[in-house]
């Protein structure tokens, strides 16, 4: 049996503990073990990071390559998912995707053309550039196709100030588009973009 002194300490340390218990001290959360599995930061995926300040993976980006092989699906956003799985391709796809409409710098530094300049990717640009550009940029590149007549200020590819454009700047301008030019990203492939970029070269060095 418990002494009376027993009883007194027992009832006055349940006491302190409901006094305690009931305090306005909910804001507290504790010592926390991780605080960094509590407050990690929270990357974009298929976007890039405000700042660049994302530095564990590649080119800065949010996601990791998938492995090689792995098959492309639609990705959310305007662009149009790649026709083929092919590694350099698919590569050159994904860091594009996280390169915003607005850097055209990252895009000229990052972005190589995967497709060599063979006669049938050279046909293949040809064949696209007559569907989609053909309209503004004229059949040799010089500004002066149909529509360029009313809408006035389409640049020719072979002057001083165009043709020396590299694979990325011209695939970004395709992509998103520059100026009063639209964006095409969602009308045609990634590889088509890159057979355009390929005759567009072909049109800069033309008298």
């Amino acid at each position: 049996m418990f002494t009376n002194k027993t009883k007194s300490l027992l009832l006055s340390g349940v006491i302190a503990l409901s006094i305690t218990s009931c305090a306005d001290k909910h804001n507290n959360q504790g010592t926390e073990f991780a605080p960094n599995m509590y407050h990690s930061v929270g990357y974009e995926p298929l976007s890039q990071s405000e700042g660049d300040t994302n530095h564990i993976n590649p080119y800065g980006m949010n996601m990791r390559l998938p492995v090689k092989g792995t098959v492309p699906r639609r990705y959310y956003g305007q662009q149009a998912k790649t026709d083929s799985i092919d590694g350099d391709l698919l590569e050159m796809d994904l860091i594009s995707r996280n390169i915003k409409a607005g850097d055209m710098a990252s895009s000229e530094k990052l972005l190589t053309n995967p497709f060599e300049p063979t006669e049938v990717n050279l046909e293949a640009g040809k064949l696209q550039y007559e569907r989609f550009c053909q309209h503004c940029h004229g059949e040799a590149g010089k500004g002066n196709g149909l529509v360029a007549k009313l809408y006035k200020g389409v640049p020719i590819y072979s002057s001083d100030a165009l043709k020396n454009l590299n694979d990325g700047h011209i695939y970004h301008t395709i992509t998103h588009g520059k100026g009063r030019m639209w964006a095409h990203g969602s009308q045609m492939s990634s590889s088509d973009r890159w057979k355009i970029v390929l005759y567009v070269h072909q049109l800069q060095q033309a008298p």
